[in-house]
């Protein structure tokens, strides 16, 4: 028995208003080719395949394209569980006729614990894996709310709710395994974070419980559990050194927090019921990179990626002292005729001077959005006639992004 494990595809996700559907597409052909190559019997993927619960019909068609390939290669299952940033219900939809392609997906839990054991089966018919299907829990699947709880009542509740879920799922499945006549291993998913687990700023990595303070220990999970397949965090690593219990981290770098990040996928082998575990190395399909410094030292970086042929797309910080007028535009030159893109420009001087300006008895908490960048108007020293035309546009873009939160909410 062979398994792949990954997790947060994110599929639909756009860089700074940059589209990103080619690289997608490109990790699922290299995905189908690795699946093909590598033997895999049974690939799990461990929540997010979207970035979204409303993703866009290009990020379905990958999807579905996707699945309909695997279903015709050697690769005789796929289980798919859903984690914080996709749709259950969108997820769920298609279930039943997905299993007629040996696609088995827990979009969310349903109140019955056996629908998250799924015994998988060989050519012969014969039992090969007992999985344990466990999704991304939501608050109000595992906790009931009881008037005057503080915020230690609720983490609490949370955790213990998520340890009771894995112990009844993981109850059943070994059941299952005890009846079977030889030994076959159970593999358990999750979408959750757990203790001392790594991220990085910038990785798009959010807290999933109201307090940040619900991350769960090893002793949540049973140790009947021959490997559980974790996601949620976009870093490749073990949970409390265990070389069964993994996070296969984000295939794509998900912002340039992760540009220099290696990114893997996770195949996991048995012949009976001695297991090893092995990381495969994702190939990186659109390089990121963070440019900072002066701008003779920007102006540098750029010149010396523009000579090897670099496509990278750019992240770029100033942090000289030197106010300069059309900084972007100077960027925007320094990249033509290359396959360089600017997708994001950061003044670091201009953000730290206005938080300078606030008084010992003032925080950033107590200024609203039109405060702050008066601030900003004021440690750039733009002249006041020039003001009120730049208000008047940042208001518009503050209406427009306020408008697209309650969109999508």
């Amino acid at each position: 028995m062979k398994l792949l494990h990954t997790s947060d595809w994110h599929l639909g996700r756009a860089l700074y208003g940059r589209n990103r559907y080619e690289e997608f597409e490109a990790f699922l052909d290299w995905l189908h080719e690795t699946l093909i190559s590598q033997g895999v019997d049974l690939l799990l993927v461990a929540g997010d395949i979207f970035d979204t619960t409303t993703p866009s019909t290009r990020a379905q068609e990958l999807y579905y394209r996707f699945l309909h390939r695997v279903a015709n290669s050697r690769c005789r299952h796929v289980v798919i569980s859903g984690g914080n940033h996709d749709s259950p219900s969108f997820l769920n939809a298609p279930k039943a006729l997905l299993r007629s392609l040996n696609v088995h997906v827990t979009g969310s839990v349903s109140g019955n614990p056996e629908g998250e054991v799924v015994v998988l089966r060989d050519l012969q018919g014969n039992p090969e894996a007992v999985l344990c299907t466990v999704p991304y829990l939501r608050d109000r699947d595992i906790r009931s709310v009881e008037a005057g709880e503080s915020m230690d009542d609720k983490t609490r509740k949370l955790l213990e709710g998520i340890e009771a879920h894995y112990r009844e799922v993981c109850r059943l499945g070994e059941e299952i395994r005890s009846n079977l006549s030889s030994f076959v291993p159970l593999v358990a998913t999750g979408h959750l974070f757990a203790a001392g687990g790594r991220s990085i700023e910038g990785d798009g990595v959010r807290e999933i419980y109201v307090g940040s303070l619900a991350r769960v220990t090893l002793q949540t999970f049973p140790d009947t559990i021959d490997y559980l397949a974790l996601g949620h965090l976009h870093i490749p690593q073990k949970v409390g050194g265990m070389e069964h219990i993994r996070y296969s981290g984000s295939p794509l770098p998900i912002g340039f927090g992760e540009a220099r990040q290696e990114k893997k996928v996770v195949v996991v082998s048995w012949s009976g019921e001695h297991r090893t575990v092995e990381e495969v190395t994702v190939p990186c399909f659109q390089p990121l990179e963070r440019v900072s410094g002066t701008l003779e030292a920007i102006l540098g970086r750029i010149s010396a990626l523009k000579a090897k042929g670099s496509r990278a797309w750019l992240e770029i910080e100033y942090s000289g002292d030197e106010v300069i007028s059309g900084l972007l535009a100077l960027l925007e030159e320094s990249i033509k005729g290359s396959r360089l893109e600017i997708r994001r420009v950061k003044i670091r001087r201009v953000a730290a001077q206005s938080l300078e300006r606030l008084s010992e008895h003032e925080s950033l908490d107590e200024l609203n959005e039109v405060e702050v960048f008066q601030r900003c108007l004021d440690a750039r020293q733009v002249p006041a006639v020039e003001r009120p035309l730049l208000l008047e546009a940042y208001r518009e873009v503050v209406q427009s992004l306020h408008e697209e939160d309650l969109f999508l909410q």
